[in-house]
């Protein structure tokens, strides 16, 4: 059958005959096209900070078109063209083509958000002809580039604030704090983004200046954790759909409806610019960490979803973040988190393997556009109640290769030979940023055993491997005292014990062993002899002989 161009046909439709046919090829173009036709090879902000270059090469007929490429671009909460007319940029039909138009940036037609789709015209719609795709270069426009805050050594700790003198005697270099989003609007502080004003909580925000400003300024480096937890005053920032669970304690971002997209950059944006230590009063977030544990539902709630649908909401959501935080300090780092599930406690449900969440993530950021994200992990003992790891293995969950089913210290090298494999890599080829930020030992048991020199000794074989793993990049034990409630459930995480008639409040008592062991665990002089006295509590002669790349091997005897 000879093959006619479509948009001779439309400029003659007058007649109910021809409309009939119209009807036919518009079925035929929809069978002709399709969204892997055109590649979008690359989606950058040019040099002059005012203009986007998209780059595509193309594979979509002619026929049935007319003769032209269209850019359009879409909001994060849209997923379709229909009924669009507009378009960004046009380009003759051809094997390849570079679109370039204005960011509009800092305007309500602000584009560093957007993504783009080449799509043809059949004389009736837009039909796509390329998956979305992402800038992803947002960090060219950010006014901070200063370089990122790497500490000498990789010892972290989740400390109280009122003894952070015995934090830094203690040696810390690395923290964490939550920030609950949720909580951030309000009144009291009123901030204009994209000609738009918001407004937000200011005795929220006082709070988490006095904590950041107090980290930050003793020269640790400060991980925020973005929790999004359930506020019925604040019903845009949870995703469409989702009902309050019982079995939740946090909630999936939502970037899915106008409403939801618009608060939460406007919140991500105060965020980044308020805490990128311009003003020592505020102080400085280095690390950023979107939710917690998304592998589990129970920390990232939206419902039963299948993994890819599941991981596309999130990774939209996770986008709108990295690029309000990239964009104001170039050299910020952004995360997500997994528990160690790497491939186990699976319904692809509600729960997901690890495994299965940096596949699926990684793959739908290679379609849309690579972005420079890392790796929160942790690594607890499985488990938590029994301070030993290095056993782990007898409870067949933990193999030495990329199906085990737990990740953690017994096999930490599992997880870091996963992430150097050439498909992971960042865009710049090397292996990504992991950071371990939630892991700690019991130093009682469940039946009120005290096994804190058992503790101490996990924690010192633990950093060992860290410390001379290279591509781990900071260790943030769970943490300094006590608390209360975790230690009703058998888990005494704490350098100190608590006082136990307090309720839940938390207040220290006394130290434990592995508090010396922390303080002198990264210092040359002393770290060898600090943890002489694990060796015969792990059975072991030599650090190196359980240590890969054992740091300070030349310092054995």
């Amino acid at each position: 059958m000879k093959k006619i161009k479509l948009g001779r046909v439309f400029t003659g439709l007058l007649a109910a005959g021809f409309l009939c046919c119209a009807s036919a090829f518009v079925s035929l173009a929809d069978e002709v096209f399709s969204d892997d036709q055109a590649v979008i090879q690359s989606c950058l902000v040019n040099s002059d900070l005012t203009s986007v270059t998209v780059k595509v090469s193309n594979h979509a007929p002619a026929e049935g078109t007319d003769g032209v490429l269209y850019l359009v671009e879409l909001q994060p909460y849209q997923n379709s063209l229909e009924g669009r007319t507009d378009y960004a940029a046009k380009a003759s039909l051809g094997d390849s083509a570079a679109f370039t138009f204005s960011l509009n940036r800092n305007t309500l037609q602000d584009r560093l958000y957007s993504r783009f789709v080449v799509a043809v015209w059949d004389g009736n719609k837009y039909i796509p002809v390329s998956k979305p795709h992402y800038i992803t270069n947002p960090e060219a426009v950010a006014a901070n580039k200063s370089k990122f805050n790497d500490p000498l050594t990789k010892k972290g700790l989740n400390i109280e604030l009122n003894m952070l003198g015995d934090a830094f005697e203690l040696g810390v270099k690395h923290v964490a704090t939550n920030i609950s989003f949720h909580q951030i609007l309000g009144q009291g502080i009123d901030y204009q983004y994209d000609g738009k004003t918001y407004h937000f909580d200011a005795n929220v925000i006082k709070g988490y200046d006095d904590t950041i400003s107090a980290l930050s300024g003793k020269g640790m480096t400060v991980t925020a954790i973005i929790l999004n937890g359930w506020n019925p005053a604040t019903p845009d920032l949870i995703y469409p759909g989702t009902k309050k669970s019982s079995n939740a304690f946090y909630y999936l971002f939502n970037t899915a409806t106008p409403e939801g997209f618009e608060q939460t950059r406007a919140i991500a944006s105060f965020l980044a610019e308020r805490y990128n230590g311009s003003n020592p009063n505020h102080g400085k977030i280095s690390n950023w960490i979107i939710g917690n544990e998304i592998n589990n539902q129970q920390w990232n709630y939206v419902g039963a979803r299948d993994l890819t649908s599941y991981v596309q909401a999130y990774q939209n959501a996770f986008r709108v973040f990295y690029t309000a935080i990239k964009s104001t300090s170039a050299n910020d780092r952004v995360y997500y988190s997994l528990d160690y599930n790497w491939n186990n406690e699976i319904d692809n449900k509600l729960k997901y393997g690890g495994r299965q969440i940096v596949d699926t993530f990684n793959s739908i950021a290679n379609q849309q556009g690579q972005m420079d994200w890392g790796l929160s992990y942790h690594p607890y003992p499985c488990p938590m109640t029994e301070p030993e790891f290095w056993d782990d293995d007898k409870t067949g969950l933990i193999k030495n290769d990329f199906n085990s089913p737990v990740i953690n210290f017994k096999n930490l090298t599992t997880l870091t030979d996963y992430m150097a494999q050439d498909g992971l890599k960042s865009p710049t080829g090397q292996v990504r940023h992991i950071i371990l930020t939630e892991q700690g030992f019991t130093a009682k048991t469940q039946s009120g055993q005290d096994v804190s020199q058992v503790q101490a000794a996990a924690y010192a074989y633990s950093y060992y491997m860290v410390d001379s793993n290279p591509y781990i990049d900071a260790y943030i034990l769970s943490r300094q005292v006590d608390a209360p409630l975790e230690v009703r459930s058998g888990l005494a995480f704490g350098l100190w014990a608590c006082d136990m008639n307090k309720g839940d409040d938390i207040v220290a008592t006394k130290r434990r062993k592995i508090w010396q062991v922390f303080h002198d665990i990264d210092k040359k002089k002393s770290t060898l002899e600090t943890t002489e006295f694990a060796k015969s509590i792990i059975g072991i002669q030599k650090w190196s002989d359980v240590v890969p790349n054992f740091k300070w091997r030349s310092l054995e005897k």
